[in-house]
């Protein structure tokens, strides 16, 4: 469906773009007698305070397919989806505490460059190599296709045309500033789709209530479609294989969750710009609250659809069609806030492929030359990104009925095999580089044959099984070798996991909201 935009709307959302455009150009300004390096382009010159990290690792996380494709989960089964967001915000608060000093201690720009110390260059190239297929191929290109469709069916305009106007946006405002410029913004970003999303939360539970609040609002909800809000799905349930019942406390999600969280380049990039390792851990603790809030804000939308909206054909136009609920001017903030979330997802994924290509592959060959020339290369392999993912992005995600599921699927194949990578070469030192390789190659294996021969596995349950299969082929791999001699990576010895109380207080608060939330619903 396409909503009509007021000529006000399109004037808040044009005031919106050259606000953001005006603000990342002030950011991004040069300081007097200093020439910008790699550590100022890629790393925010190591000076990111914590609240910039929080809101900056939700704008790289929250894009088109979470706002409209949770909302049409919500829509779909309920509440059940919302584990995605509250599970991710225990597993924020294990990175913060057990894995970010080890990146830290290492002082490290990129995840491939952890890998060449702890095990061998090999290793670094083809893990560097195969995260750049996936951030072109997989995410830039789902990212901008479901921008191109949210935007053809808020505003009307095509699919095509979003894209490119996206792909430009995010260039306009991120390539000459570098991270620092994306993570700054990426707190207006945040503020605009929060405050956007707990007002259209608000007017659709306040409209449910025929204007009598949104707590008789909620509870209205609660009573007309109690089954949408079950956190644990039982077997019978036919959304079951998405979300297959105690997997989401105990099984795959976690592999899933600390695969994305913990080595996923363009969102430890944010903590990794950190002015210190308090400051990071701050960050990633504000971040977990938000992502408590988030199921308000994208999936209690599609639930409330379910009573306002009954008739819509698929459930990933419950968020364009609650859109219709917003008053002028404010539609247009909305808007914006959508476009927000999807040009920060962007921003974030594009600077972290210029990183990984400098850093890992460029910068090797070429190391005689001054830091200005990296971030030179760097902005153009953040064009060239985007011009291949505007390309392809029809071609291999447009003939595809669910993207969502497509961006699953792919990612699932190596997730739980990076995961144990990291882990074990983490905190086994007797992994070795082909203990390291065979997980890789493992994991791939492993996926496609259940996929095969075991298609009513849920996809959960097989990231779970495939992880242990991983772990147990490292393992054994690891020990037919001769102990590994070529870890230049720091020792667990001098890592501190001591944190201040303030995190671990906020620590404890993450534990308490999510034992009450899945009390209440379970």
């Amino acid at each position: 469906m396409n909503i009509t935009l007021d000529p006000i709307d399109i004037g808040v959302f044009i005031a919106y773009v050259i606000c953001l455009l005006m603000i990342a150009l002030w950011i991004s300004r040069d300081e007097k007698s200093h020439e910008r390096d790699t550590k100022d382009y890629f790393l925010a010159s190591k000076s990111l305070p914590w609240w910039a990290i929080g809101a900056s690792l939700i704008a790289a996380n929250i894009s088109a397919e979470q706002i409209i494709g949770m909302s049409g989960s919500g829509f779909a089964l309920g509440l059940g989806i919302a584990s995605y967001e509250w599970m991710a915000a225990i597993t924020l608060i294990l990175v913060g505490k057990y894995l970010l000093p080890i990146f830290l201690k290492n002082e490290i720009y990129t995840m491939p460059q952890y890998l060449e110390q702890r095990f061998n260059g090999g290793v670094k190239v083809t893990l560097a190599v195969f995260w750049l297929a996936v951030y072109v191929f997989v995410n830039l290109t789902s990212v901008l296709w479901l921008g191109g469709l949210a935007i053809e069916s808020v505003a009307g305009v095509d699919w095509l045309y979003g894209m490119i106007f996206l792909a430009v946006f995010s260039v306009a405002y991120s390539t000459y500033g570098g991270l620092k410029a994306v993570a700054y913004t990426d707190i207006i970003q945040v503020v605009l789709l929060v405050f956007g999303g707990l007002l259209l939360s608000y007017l659709a539970l306040d409209l449910i209530a025929d204007g009598q609040g949104v707590f008789k609002g909620f509870g209205i909800l609660t009573e007309k479609v109690p089954s949408h809000f079950d956190m644990i799905l039982t077997p019978d349930n036919e959304q079951y294989i998405n979300l297959p019942g105690i997997s989401v406390l105990v099984g795959g999600l976690w592999v899933m969750n600390v695969g994305y969280w913990g080595f996923n380049q363009y969102i430890i990039q944010r903590a990794l710009a950190a002015k210190n390792i308090q400051e990071a851990q701050k960050g990633i603790a504000f971040a977990a609250y938000l992502k408590l809030l988030m199921p308000v804000i994208v999936v209690l939308p599609g639930i409330a659809a379910v009573i306002l909206f009954p008739e819509i054909e698929k459930a990933d136009q419950a968020y364009p069609s609650m859109m219709t609920l917003m008053p002028i001017g404010i539609k247009g903030l909305i808007f914006a806030a959508l476009v927000a979330a999807i040009i920060s997802s962007l921003a974030s994924m594009t600077n972290s492929i210029s990183t990984i290509f400098t850093m890992d592959l460029y910068r090797p060959l070429k190391h005689d030359k001054p830091e200005n020339h990296y971030v030179s290369v760097g902005r153009v392999v953040t064009v060239l990104s985007l011009i291949i993912a505007v390309c392809v992005a029809q071609p291999l995600i447009g003939q595809s009925e669910q993207a969502f599921q497509y961006i699953q699927e792919f990612t699932g194949l190596f997730s739980p095999g990076i995961t144990v990578i990291f882990l074990m070469g983490m905190f086994w030192k007797r992994t070795t580089s082909m203990g390291a390789l065979s997980a890789a190659l493992g994991s791939a294996i492993f996926s496609v044959a259940f996929a095969y021969f075991w298609p009513s596995l849920p996809f959960m349950d097989r990231i779970g099984i495939v992880f242990l299969m991983c772990l147990a082929l490292t393992y054994l791999v690891s020990l037919l070798e001769s102990e590994p001699k070529n870890d230049k990576s720091v020792s667990l010895e001098k890592v501190s996991f001591k944190t201040e109380s303030n995190f671990n207080i906020a620590a404890v608060g993450v534990v308490i909201i999510l034992v009450g939330f899945y009390t209440t619903w379970w």
